[in-house]
């Protein structure tokens, strides 16, 4: 490890994934993938939020079969759960009901290792991964770190082809994180266990380079490989090498920058005048409904002001300068930036990002009018809380439960992917005043606020 692969390598690949597509209910989360994996080498899938990194993680696992293409492993056709795999999880998926040990002797049981053997080889895992003197431990005693140890050891005990890690440290804090992330690299390099190739999905660029010979970087909207990065220095990487930097930056433009024939994102249905207070449906514009509302991102309504009130000031600017002299790293600000571009309000090109009129408008707006404008941006263009709104507006009672919106995402999301879009959708719509939501009894009620963002549809932009 820590030698890049080169285009003389002779080596076969361990995994293959040739021409990958992956789509949920009509909606394409990766397209035409194609990436191969060797003995001995870290690669990381690093994209943004909605790139399809752990949709690809799992075809790989064999947990979903793709749509197109297919994955092979040491040249066989994988059409079931791959059991040359280990997973760890985000959410370290512990067992609360059994404790330390028990939980990493899972695999082995399954494998149908005898008591006593797997007993063993749980134990030196847990010592392994630092985890002795806590085996008798259940998960509710245990610390966030503590907890993603145990989620370790069970991946490492059972010694697969090929480890698979979906953002494994993305529930730590700063610290820990990098403390896990350290000793799990000594670990893997010291070959105290059996483990050829590591798979690794992040977000985190940093993270990416410190840990993986070579970075494939994923597009959105479908999943594509946008390029493969190999990672030519040595262990333990220097963050303040000349090298690092310059990868660091070349991935940052990449991320921020856009396909130039990029096609236009398909828009909803949207309101060209305002429904009726009776319950009579808005008429809409004629474009076609999306099968799948597009994902919103994970940015609250204040971060998403301050960073509207920032460009407004530094106007237009390198996404990674603006991370720099804001002292975040620029993974930090991707949530709040997709969002300003998803109302239409900021343009992000080349690695840079500026506001459009629309968004030095809502920069400079009283708080009344900023309140105003986001409605009408989140009407137009954020999918699900356009659909929420237009549901409500078709309703008699302008009231509809939570549910019936969780079941909808549910059709093309995962339980916890529903939960955060919800979160976000409720903040959003809140805001803008387009609806309230009521916990008890789990409800959506229309508000007054949808017939002026509605009605400013069909104003000049």
């Amino acid at each position: 490890r820590g030698t890049p692969l080169t285009e003389e390598t002779t080596a076969s690949p361990i995994v293959t994934v040739d021409d990958v597509g992956q789509t949920f209910a009509e909606a394409p989360i990766l397209q035409d993938v194609n990436i191969e994996i060797f003995p001995g080498e870290i690669v990381a899938l690093l994209g943004k939020s909605g790139s399809g990194k752990s949709t690809l993680l799992r075809c790989i696992a064999g947990l979903l079969i793709p749509t197109r293409g297919e994955v092979r492993i040491e040249g066989k056709r994988l059409d079931g759960p791959n059991p040359d795999t280990a997973m760890v999880f985000q959410t370290f998926a512990l067992l609360p009901w059994l404790d330390v040990q028990q939980n990493v002797e899972l695999g082995l049981e399954a494998q149908g290792e005898h008591e006593k053997e797997r007993a063993e080889k749980a134990m030196r895992a847990i010592e392994m991964i630092g985890l002795d003197g806590f085996e008798n431990a259940f998960p509710k005693e245990l610390s966030g770190g503590m907890r993603q140890r145990v989620g370790f050891a069970r991946a490492l005990v059972t010694e697969p082809k090929v480890l698979l890690m979906d953002e494994p440290f993305s529930a730590l804090d700063v610290l820990t994180a990098e403390s896990l992330r350290n000793e799990l690299v000594q670990i893997i390099d010291a070959g105290k266990f059996d483990i050829s190739s590591v798979v690794i999905v992040t977000h985190n660029i940093e993270e990416a380079l410190i840990l993986a010979d070579r970075v494939a970087v994923l597009g959105s909207r479908p999943g594509v490989i946008k390029e493969m990065f190999a990672v030519d220095l040595p262990r333990p990487r220097d963050r303040d090498s000349r090298r690092f930097k310059e990868l660091t930056n070349r991935i940052y433009d990449l991320l921020a920058s856009k396909p130039a024939a990029a096609e236009p994102a398909p828009r909803t249905e949207r309101f060209s005048a305002p429904g009726a207070r009776d319950g009579s449906p808005p008429s809409g514009s004629g474009a076609p409904v999306k099968k799948g509302p597009k994902m919103l991102p994970d940015a609250g309504v204040d971060a998403i002001s301050g960073m509207a009130d920032i460009l407004a000031r530094e106007g237009r600017r390198t996404i990674r300068h603006l991370a720099d002299d804001l002292g975040l790293d620029v993974d930090d600000l991707f949530p709040q930036l997709d969002a300003l571009e998803l109302l239409g309000m900021a343009e992000a090109a080349d690695g840079r990002i500026e506001l459009t009129g629309p968004g030095l408008r809502f920069a400079h707006a009283d708080i009344r009018s900023a309140k105003e404008m986001f409605a009408a941006a989140s009407l137009r263009h954020a999918d699900l809380v356009g659909i929420i709104v237009r549901a409500l507006a078709r309703s008699d009672s302008q009231k509809l439960p939570a549910g019936f919106f969780r079941d909808l995402l549910a059709r093309h999301h995962s339980d916890r992917t529903v939960r955060n879009q919800m979160r976000i959708a409720i903040s959003w719509g809140r805001y803008g005043e387009l609806f309230t939501y009521h916990s008890e009894p789990d409800e959506f009620v229309l508000d007054h606020g949808y017939e002026q963002a509605a009605a400013a549809q069909v104003q000049p932009q």
